[in-house]
């Protein structure tokens, strides 16, 4: 009998000391949402959906499966972030610097990447439709077997991207 209290006051103890913490993820979302500043961060899969990340500097982050579907993230840095699988979808990026981030298989359609930077980004599978490019930097890009039907490309640098068919422009 004294053991089955025991075990059920250690069991309540356990749950009253994590009640309040929250995840790690929670903390690093919140603390993103509050500085704009999150460089190197890792917080993959969180649900940034509509966020206000303007002139946000999340280099090298990771973000990979993360919903940043309808996010101002323009003029943000996010020079060399992981965004594997990322929901932007009507995200605004423009003027954003993407330039080497990894965007296999993102969703992009109809997000907004004008004057973007987005030289030797990685957007094998990545879905552009009806996007918006213009102006956009993509020199060196890696743009195979991505779907970019609708996408404006008025004015965007593609010198040495690989594009969806395979074939690398001059």
């Amino acid at each position: 009998m004294k053991r089955n209290y025991f075990c059920l006051l250690l069991l309540l103890l356990t749950l009253a000391s994590c009640g309040g913490q929250g995840s790690e993820l929670e903390k690093s979302t919140a603390r993103l949402k509050e500085t704009k500043s999150c460089p190197g961060c890792e917080i993959n899969e969180a649900d940034l959906n509509g966020a206000d990340l303007v002139s946000a500097d999340l280099s090298s982050a990771k973000l990979n499966n993360t919903n940043l579907s309808s996010a101002k993230l323009n003029n943000a840095n996010l020079s060399g972030t992981f965004l594997d699988s990322a929901k932007l979808d009507g995200a605004d990026l423009s003027g954003a610097n993407l330039s080497g981030a990894g965007l296999a298989s993102a969703n992009l359609t109809g997000a907004n990447l004008t004057g973007a930077n987005l030289s030797k980004a990685y957007l094998r599978g990545a879905d552009l439709s009806g996007s918006i490019l213009n102006n956009a930097n993509l020199k060196d890009a890696d743009l195979s077997e991505a779907k970019i039907e609708g996408a404006k490309l008025d004015g965007a640098n593609l010198s040495g991207a690989i594009m969806p068919d395979g074939s690398v422009k001059k």
